[in-house]
């Protein structure tokens, strides 16, 4: 098994933070990982984006230019992504980010409803917890016992609080998801 993930979006949006938490829990789960993220200097609105490779057996590369899987959060990811999604891969993208859907026809097409699901649930930052559970609902790569040891890992021991908040977001994305071709 191999997934080769790119998570695209605004700095701001979470998507660093997505990454490093699917990377530290296919970690939990003995996998071999990569995590190359990819950033401009703004602390937040610049673009960002973070590769991500999950495999059973050792990596050669962490360099990738087909994605098995695209996570877009903002229109300028999904001009320059979805290309680059392999015939039969994945591209997830929240609506609300995006003026010009996915025009693909040969790779599978899911809406998550991120926003929405982040108000739901009471707090706007879980918003890319929201995202992760819809990508987990349709590739269920790690196990949620994982992702929680993982969100255990890269959420400050200060913040711990908010790793049921995390969680719950997790949870409701997956509900939220919804396959379009």
């Amino acid at each position: 098994m191999k997934e080769e993930i790119i998570i695209a979006g605004f700095g701001g949006q979470g998507v660093l933070s997505m990454g490093k938490i699917l990377a530290y829990s296919a970690i939990m789960q003995d996998m071999e990982v990569t995590w190359m993220p990819s950033y401009g200097p703004e602390m937040r609105g610049g673009t960002a984006n973070v590769c991500v490779i999950l495999s059973d057996s050792k990596i050669g590369s962490p360099i990738v230019t087909k994605y098995d899987t695209a996570v877009i959060l903002n229109q300028q990811s999904m001009d320059k992504f979805e290309n680059s999604v392999k015939p039969g891969g994945l591209l997830l993208y929240d609506p609300s980010g995006i003026t010009r859907h996915p025009q693909r026809t040969d790779i599978r097409i899911a809406r998550i409803p991120a926003i929405e699901v982040a108000a739901s649930v009471g707090n706007p930052k879980v918003y890319n917890m929201a995202v992760l559970g819809g990508f987990l609902a349709l590739k269920p790569i790690v196990s949620l016992e994982n992702v929680d040891r993982g969100l255990g890992k890269c959420i400050p021991a200060r913040y711990s609080d908010l790793i049921a908040l995390n969680r719950k977001a997790i949870d409701e994305g997956m509900k939220s998801v919804l396959e379009i071709k």
